[in-house]
């Protein structure tokens, strides 16, 4: 398969609580076209019984777009994936591999690996009210049943019941006695599990996540893996995002500058202060945009003081903007940091 024609399970960015709502994957979309993206988890009583603007409104930007779901009634799951497809969803996910306490308190999440048979039968159910695709998001095993065994028997029950793509967080998860942010760091990452888990399916699509940093590694993971999910490395240093069009999709297109991913967000931002919404709340996912370059300091400082303000508007941005260096604003990668991109300035924005 050449690269141009990958599908989107190729690259995708994590499902992350209080981090990945729409204003989050906006700001992504102005720097990767292809790159899936997904919802926070969203619980099926939520959809059923909440505000359904809140919880499942999205841009048309947005899309390639995945719906992340809680839950583990059939009736409810096989509800809600009628409702996202109506809602213009392009794959509906169930999860299988969230450890929270509040989750197992709902009988969903990563609890849900050790009875295969109720994800079989949600599957199949969500399947029987949708046309859209069902994937499931699951660890490598939990608590004591961390063996291979159990991991083949719980991918096999599922994908009987019509799963065709699994996505694999390669570490197991500790149901009790870690916290969700240790169950993501303490046990150790088993790549060589997910591998395996691949060679023995190869009829499925298997998708790695977990521990992945960089386009570089996602590229190696490429070599065996059908596809790779990039989980909090997206959102603490977004930009690198930026050449996932060009270096892992095939596309001949020039990466956007960091200038060039603000400018195209701000339409958005300004049309989300007219409907009400504080400036922070938007911006706040733009605050790793220049991780690790020169006016970093400056453009966290101004955004995070000021942008909570209740009267916090674009002005805002062009004040964080004015202390980044145009050689950092302009860089565009494959070209060189040190190399502008000319032409924009940030008294046009």
């Amino acid at each position: 398969m050449s690269a141009a024609s990958r599908p989107p399970h190729t690259l995708s960015v994590a499902p992350m609580m209080d981090w990945t709502d729409r204003h989050c994957r906006v700001f992504h979309r102005t720097l990767t076209r292809r790159t899936l993206l997904y919802t926070e988890m969203v619980t099926t009583g939520a959809i059923l019984h909440g505000d359904r603007e809140r919880h499942l409104g999205f841009s048309g930007v947005e899309h390639p777009l995945a719906l992340q779901l809680g839950g583990s009634d059939p009736a409810a799951l096989a509800e809600c994936a009628r409702i996202a497809e109506d809602w213009g969803y392009d794959e509906v996910n169930l999860n299988c591999g969230c450890p929270s306490d509040r989750v197992q308190s709902g009988a969903f999440g990563a609890c849900l690996m050790a009875t295969p048979d109720v994800v079989a039968r949600a599957v199949e159910a969500m399947r029987g009210a949708t046309r859209l695709p069902v994937t499931v998001k699951h660890r490598i095993g939990i608590d004591d049943l961390d063996s291979y065994a159990h991991l083949t028997r719980f991918v096999s029950t599922v994908a009987a019941a019509g799963c065709e793509t699994f996505i694999v967080h390669a570490r197991k998860a500790w149901l009790s006695g870690l916290s969700p942010k240790e169950n993501r760091e303490i046990p150790p990452l088993r790549y060589e599990v997910v591998q395996q888990l691949r060679a023995d399916f190869p009829g499925l699509t298997v998708v790695l996540n977990g521990g992945v940093l960089t386009l570089e590694a996602a590229r190696e993971h490429l070599k065996w893996a059908d596809g790779v999910m990039i989980g909090r490395a997206a959102y603490s240093d977004p930009y690198l995002l930026a050449t996932a069009d060009r270096d892992v999709f095939g596309e001949d297109v020039a990466p956007p500058t960091r200038r060039e991913a603000i400018e195209a967000f701000l339409p958005y931002v300004a049309a989300q202060l007219e409907q009400g919404q504080p400036l922070n709340r938007m911006m706040k996912h733009t605050l790793g945009l220049f991780a690790g370059q020169p006016g970093a300091r400056h453009w966290k400082r101004t955004l995070s003081e000021e942008g909570h303000r209740p009267a916090a508007g674009l002005d805002v941005v062009r004040r964080a903007l004015a202390g980044v260096p145009d050689s950092v604003l302009d860089a565009r990668p494959g070209v060189g940091e040190e190399q502008a991109a000319g032409g924009v300035t940030a008294s046009s924005l």
